[in-house]
């Protein structure tokens, strides 16, 4: 019997790597994951030791490398998917990084950005890279390391410095300083990149103070970089070529194979991300969504609206975690089988400010509607009703400003494992949810690139045989319901923003 094909997919999260090993059938062969922690040193910051991510994703590979369930010599590419706009800058010739990973969740530079919205760059960003000034993004997290980290700015300027997302710092690593890759996906997160021209864009790097130098090449996402020569330390003999590096929310978009325009995905990770494919057309938006380039592929560019929620599986690691009321984040669904429903308390989960469409830095986390009668049992469920809410908030202005209806939405992310959280979703978006088979989607979606560019798969087509639906929840909640409950939750996302502290 002919053996199976197999291909490696890396996928670097906020707080985990993972390496997966899957055959062609996308079918999980060995996965292994480490978890590694958040740097907070102030109030609205967050940070990472970059040291530890290469060790985690490293090692995480090595065990899939050596399981015994997998032939090493059978895997044909790798393929990378990354947390987006995390920050990390390093020295090009000892690649010691001058500051910690800045992570997409930060706001330590935000004053940059008002900065930039105070003198008018608005219009002109948004209109040349599609996204909203905001610190998100890595533009304003590359000009605080060079405002506040003394000497880097001026290695810059002589090109002894070079930027990347953790995409392109993977590559790097992988190829022991052979590449210095970015990937159109990534590109597009950065604030700048031009999503028009498909060029890193001059006037912008000049507003921004930052020099062109320090840029990685743009790619394809399925792009042959070259073999992985770093994994000949776990292997002597493993010559596997790195394929394909994607974005984590548009890996996932094509790992649950929305290639149509007007397909939906909803990823539930740390954060949640809602995407809809508008393949070649750029979509402006004017109320709070994101236009972002999907991928490149075979050097077609298409591009995709999204909304983004900045705390959502979060929120559950933050229940587990800060509030202890449970020991594993799975054991969360069992609070609600306990009461039904939260009871009409509302956590507004805005620990780093409001995502789409409020795009507000300033609110912190808030909770109403407590009474006498309130169980934590009410409180864990509004905490997981929030995240379904914040998914609807998205759902709502990317109906209108696509100007279409959404029938169906695929789900994917650690805590769409939740069935008390899907079936809500479903009820209050009033929508079919389509949870596949496979929940790594992220991780899929760039082993299904790295097989295209590779010949493990022919084409799109070949790759929907291989998308299977393990559960749909259909929404029975009725409307008087649903309405009641959502203008609940409008009413506390308002009162949350008037609290400043």
């Amino acid at each position: 019997m002919e053996k199976d094909e197999l291909i490696l997919a890396i996928d670097q999260g906020t707080t985990s790597s993972r390496a997966i090993v899957f055959n062609k059938k996308s079918k999980i062969v060995s996965t292994s994951q480490m978890e590694f922690g958040l740097i907070c040193p102030k109030s609205g910051w967050v940070e990472q030791n970059i040291y530890e991510i290469w060790a985690t994703v490293f090692e995480t590979v090595k065990e899939v490398l050596t399981n015994e369930k997998v032939d090493p010599t059978l895997i044909k590419a790798i393929g990378i998917t990354n947390q987006r706009e995390t920050t990390v800058l390093w020295d090009k010739t000892t690649g010691e990084p001058v500051y910690n990973a800045i992570v997409w969740q930060s706001r330590q530079s935000q004053d940059i950005c008002e900065d930039w919205i105070n003198k008018g760059y608005s219009k002109l960003i948004q209109d040349k890279t599609g996204l909203l000034i905001n610190p998100y993004f890595s533009a304003s997290k590359v000009k605080w390391i060079f405002d506040n980290v003394p000497g880097v700015l001026e290695k810059a300027l002589k090109g002894e410095i070079l930027f990347g997302t953790i995409d392109t710092y993977l590559v790097w690593k992988l190829t022991k300083g052979a590449k210095h890759v970015t990937d159109y996906s990534n590109a597009s997160r950065t604030m700048m990149f031009n999503i028009n021209t498909l060029r890193w864009d001059e006037e912008l790097l000049d507003l921004y103070g930052i020099p062109k130098c320090i840029l990685p090449q743009v790619v394809n996402s399925n792009e042959n970089l070259g073999v992985a020569t770093r994994l000949k330390e776990i292997n002597n003999n493993l010559d596997i070529p790195i394929c394909s590096i994607i974005g984590d929310q548009q890996a996932s978009l094509f790992g649950q194979c929305c290639f149509n325009k007007g397909d939906v995905k909803s990823t539930y990770g740390t954060g949640c991300f809602m995407l809809m494919n508008t393949t070649n057309s750029i979509v402006k938006s004017k109320n709070g969504l994101l236009t972002t380039i999907a991928w490149g592929v075979n050097g077609e560019v298409e591009y995709a609206l999204e909304g983004s929620v900045f705390v959502a599986g979060s929120a559950i690691q933050w229940l587990r975690d800060g509030m202890r009321l449970f020991e594993k984040s799975k054991d969360c669904e069992k609070y609600s089988r306990v009461v039904d429903g939260s009871d009409g308390v509302y956590v507004v989960p805005a620990f780093v400010g409001l995502g789409t469409p409020y795009w507000d830095n300033d609110a912190r986390g808030a909770v109403f509607g407590l009474t006498r009668a309130t169980k934590k049992e009410h409180f864990v469920n509004a905490t997981v009703e929030s995240i379904a809410y914040q998914a609807k908030d998205v759902m709502e202005v990317m109906k209108e400003e696509a100007c279409t209806g959404i029938k169906s939405i695929g789900v994917d992310g650690g805590a769409s494992a939740n069935n008390y959280l899907m079936q809500f979703q479903a009820d209050i978006l009033n929508c079919k949810i389509l949870r596949p088979t496979c929940l790594e989607t992220t991780a899929l979606g760039a082993a299904y690139l790295a097989g295209l560019t590779s010949g493990v798969y022919s084409s799109k087509e070949e790759l929907v045989k291989y998308h299977t639906i393990e559960q749909i929840f259909v929404a029975n909640m009725s409307e008087e319901k649903r309405s009641k409950l959502y203008t609940g939750w409008k009413k506390a996302v308002e009162a949350t923003r008037i609290f400043k502290i």
